[in-house]
């Protein structure tokens, strides 16, 4: 008989892989159907993040509302960053949880299942050539992981005590999937790790050493395959290699996330993040040089513990050098197991609340420069997605969302896109070829 499964997923791209593994498993192996309905649920899954604060707060507040509203019967399991550090005290908070599975441990979905309050955490279990079953969110585009965990030290990042040391997926396996989901009607895909561009460094095999430039130039081999993304790279690795076959390669979408998280050379080294200011401004001036249509978007942390005035002002400038196309900016907040979560130099509240303003009203008068020479213009766009009023919306090859009047018959589909109005996040146009 078939049972139902409701899930959750919080936080980034690797986890909404994750919950697809997820699902595709349970229904494979244990004939579960995916549902919305939270009160039909056999099952219900939360998968989290623990990157920022907010996402472990809300974890607990989600399980009380999922406990109160679940049919008798059913079992609630909690997956991910959390579960991974976390462990055994989310089943002594919350014991109706009945079981917890972490971050690396994703293939163990079947087990756990029928073990109750089994707690699997173990953040170096290799999954890297584990066979999945297949199931896609979208039959459009194809998320893949290429790599599992972090070899980084940043002091202020959990991630390597959740997801554990840095491990490359073989190359074969990697072509494997994706060729599958061309076959099932993907025109894209998206390569996922933490620093996508250090892949090949380890495998847990003996495989050929294959770097992230060859990778890229192995999968636009692929029949079928339109187009190619990736995220996210990190900017010490961004070697000339790199940045030549990204320019060069006609199926790698041209938009790169370069991960700045601070302006200031004395912030980055307290962040050991392994380059400086001027580093990162030189990788900058080298992609633009060789790819002009290049858009870049980036991480910023503001108030960092021992940000000076002088080290905010230093981001200030990388962002009014570089405009960035996205940002994604955050007041720094202390994780568990950080080097950073005991740096006793804290920002004042009301100073970071400030500097974050600042930061993004500057942003958003640079995307509004940046959004109005972009009318009556014409891009190429992939459209995936089916929204109200009778609009499509897609993306563009350098990750402009831009939506058109239509209906389901352009999903799917590259049309030519003259824009007819702006928005800050959004461009509106017209389907001219």
């Amino acid at each position: 008989m078939s049972k139902n499964l409701f899930i959750e997923t919080l936080g980034c791209a690797m986890n909404s892989r994750d919950s697809e593994h997820i699902i595709a498993q349970l229904s494979e192996k244990e004939n579960y159907t995916l549902t919305d309905d939270l009160a039909s649920a056999d099952l219900i899954l939360i998968n989290t993040c623990s990157v920022r604060e907010k996402p472990v707060s809300k974890l607990f507040s989600e399980l009380g509302v999922f406990n109160k509203k679940k049919k008798d019967g059913a079992k609630i399991g909690v997956c991910g960053c959390t579960a991974s550090h976390l462990g055994e005290e989310i089943i002594k908070r919350a014991p109706y949880v009945s079981f917890v599975l972490g971050a690396r441990n994703v293939s163990k979905i079947t087990d756990v299942l029928h073990r109750e309050k089994a707690v699997e955490i173990d953040i170096n279990y290799d999954e890297s050539e584990f066979a999945f079953d297949d199931f896609r969110t979208s039959p459009y585009k194809a998320f893949i992981n290429i790599s599992m965990g972090c070899d980084k030290s940043c002091t202020y990042c959990i991630v390597p005590k959740t997801r554990g040391d840095e491990i490359s997926i073989p190359d074969e396996l990697i072509i494997r999937e994706a060729t599958r989901a061309v076959k099932g009607g993907a025109k894209e895909v998206f390569l996922l790790g933490q620093n996508v561009n250090n892949y090949g460094r380890r495998f847990s095999g003996e495989h050929e050493k294959v770097n992230f430039s060859e990778l890229l130039r192995r999968l636009s081999l692929i029949d079928g395959l339109e187009r190619i993304r990736f995220t996210s790279p990190h900017p010490f690795h961004m070697d000339d290699e790199f940045i030549e076959e990204f320019a060069r390669n006609p199926k790698i979408c041209k938009s790169m996330h370069m991960p700045l998280q601070s302006g200031s050379t004395k912030v980055l080294k307290d962040m050991k993040r392994g380059y400086s200011k001027e580093w990162f401004l030189e990788r900058v001036e080298k992609l633009r040089s060789v790819c002009p249509e290049v858009s870049i978007s980036t991480d910023i942390i503001v108030a960092f513990p021992g940000e000076s005035d002088e080290d905010f002002a230093d981001t200030i400038d990388v962002m009014k050098r570089v405009r960035f196309d996205q940002i994604f900016s955050f007041k720094y907040s202390p994780r568990p197991e950080t080097e950073a979560e005991h740096f006793t130099n804290t920002v004042d509240e009301d100073v970071a609340s400030f500097r974050l303003t600042s930061l993004q009203n500057l942003n958003t008068e640079i995307l509004d420069e940046i959004n109005a020479t972009s009318l009556g213009k014409i891009y190429r766009v992939y459209f995936e997605d089916l929204n109200k009023d009778y609009f499509v919306s897609g993306r563009s090859d350098n990750n402009i969302v831009i939506k058109v009047k239509g209906s389901d018959e352009l999903l799917g589909e590259f049309r030519d896109v003259k824009i007819t109005a702006i928005g800050r996040t959004i461009l509106t146009g017209e389907v001219v070829a």
